[in-house]
């Protein structure tokens, strides 16, 4: 039985993964510092090197930041696309790590085993376990279960400038018929999950402008339009008092949840008020109609970010300000068209000025939202593979906000991406003491190889 004796593999050679996963997270990686730019090199030479030691053929790309690592090896069957980054995050502040972020170590919890140092879980250790399913397929059968294309960026925690410029000039190299992706986690600690919907986004600066200075209010006030006053108005009336975002045309291109998903995450037995007793909030704010999983995965929002006006320094000043101004972003879901909401916001805005205030508006982006194809009968055989895995049942989840490399291999490419990772809401990514469970990694690599076992039979 082929997967069997793969799993096998993989645990025998734990120890042995581990130690090469800890030789990577050596290397100071951190694509955001100029300094360390001999350290991406090193990280993608490193990585050119192991899965040239697997067969690929494996090669470093040169792009005006740091390198790409693409690598391919034939097989049978469907041709899979994995993408992950070698690039990691800065370590300040260094003073509250517990050793070293770049000597990475082996650590015993009350919870368990742990690695620890700058990496483990953002990517370093969920890359290693797509490369660690491959090592162990090819170390028992002689190859891998079908065609295989990696690809490794080390500019993901600087906005990766150069990775839409790549693609587009390598589109026929790096088309497949699926991509995969490690960089999410597991629902809750023994729940994995394949994310199939992120939100799209779009950003919006209001500025309103009443008198052409600030004011003295006892002079002013009372006889004067307050622009403060018109947009906090304004603002108040984005919501109506079901949550529903009140903005002409907004749930244009809104889907229903469908059932089969709508009972995958009934099943999840998510509590929305523990949820928010995390962050001390206790009741859900959003449409009152919906769940709370649907409030952060399948719902459009509306949501203020920031708002200023007149004097906000110590003490008290008897101003009427001359302008106020706020940050506003849409989280869109389905086929809701990030332009057309733009437009229906700021004619809303509009419509709402009375005589003597005028408004302008600065813009902040724009995506829409993606949703994977999950009738693919591969989505179907992941999610399978990770139920026979891990002690509960995985299921097709939402995600509340972006991740772009998804929607670019969409756009660019023409592929749907699976979307599945292993970290653990506890591990500190971007953060001092980064950590990634040994059980993520170990089991991490063991569902990878059933993953490849059923995508590739599918």
């Amino acid at each position: 039985m082929p997967l069997e004796k793969t799993l096998a593999r993989i645990d025998a050679d734990l120890d042995a993964a581990t130690g090469r996963l800890l030789e990577l997270m050596r290397i100071p990686s951190i694509s955001t510092d100029p300094a360390h730019k001999p350290d991406c090199e090193a990280a993608a030479d490193w990585l050119v090197a192991d899965l040239e030691s697997l067969g690929f053929d494996a090669s470093k790309r040169a792009t005006p930041g740091h390198p790409m690592v693409v690598a391919h090896c034939g097989g049978p069957g469907p041709h899979l696309l994995f993408y992950g980054h070698y690039d990691v995050q800065p370590v300040d502040p260094l003073d509250l790590w517990r050793r070293d972020p770049f000597d990475p170590a082996l650590e015993a919890t009350p919870a368990g085993t742990v690695i620890r140092g700058r990496g483990a879980s953002d990517d370093k250790g969920p890359l290693m376990t797509f490369i660690e399913a491959c090592r162990a397929w090819k170390a028992e059968h002689g190859r891998l279960p079908c065609r295989i294309t990696v690809f490794l960026e080390g500019e993901e925690e600087s906005g990766s400038p150069s990775l839409i410029p790549f693609m587009k000039e390598n589109r026929d190299e790096l088309s497949a018929d699926l991509a995969l992706i490690c960089d999410t986690g597991l629902f809750g600690h023994d729940t994995p999950a394949i994310v199939t919907m992120l939100r799209g986004l779009v950003g919006e600066e209001l500025t309103i402008t009443g008198p052409d200075k600030d004011l003295h209010s006892g002079m002013y006030g009372g006889i004067a339009m307050n622009p403060a006053r018109v947009l906090a108005r304004i603002l108040a009336g984005l919501h109506d008092d079901t949550g529903r975002v009140t903005v002409p045309g907004f749930y244009d291109g809104v889907p229903e949840l469908p059932e089969e998903i709508a009972a995958q995450w009934q099943g999840l037995g998510f509590d929305a008020g523990a949820f928010l007793g995390g962050v001390g909030l206790s009741d859900p704010a959003g449409e009152a109609d919906r769940t709370g999983l649907e409030m952060i995965w399948s719902r459009p929002t509306a949501e203020i970010n920031g708002m200023w006006s007149g004097y906000i320094g110590a003490g008290f000043k008897t101003v009427l300000p001359s302008q106020a101004a706020a940050k506003v972003s849409f989280r869109l879901v389905g086929a809701q068209d990030p332009h057309a909401i733009r437009k229906n916001f700021r004619d809303w805005v509009r419509a709402q000025l009375p005589a003597d205030c005028g408004v302008t508006f600065e813009a902040h982006g724009a995506s829409p939202a993606s949703r994977m194809a999950t009738e693919n009968p591969a989505f179907e055989a992941a999610r399978q593979a990770l139920t026979e895995e891990w002690p509960n049942p995985a299921a097709f989840v939402g995600c509340g906000g972006s991740i772009p490399i998804a929607g670019y291999f969409k756009d660019i490419l023409g592929m749907d991406a699976l979307l599945a990772g292993f970290a653990r809401d506890d591990d500190a990514l971007h953060s001092p003491n980064e950590k990634y469970d040994l059980e993520s990694f170990h089991k991490g690599i063991r569902s990878w190889a059933r993953m490849l076992d059923r995508i590739c039979d599918a």
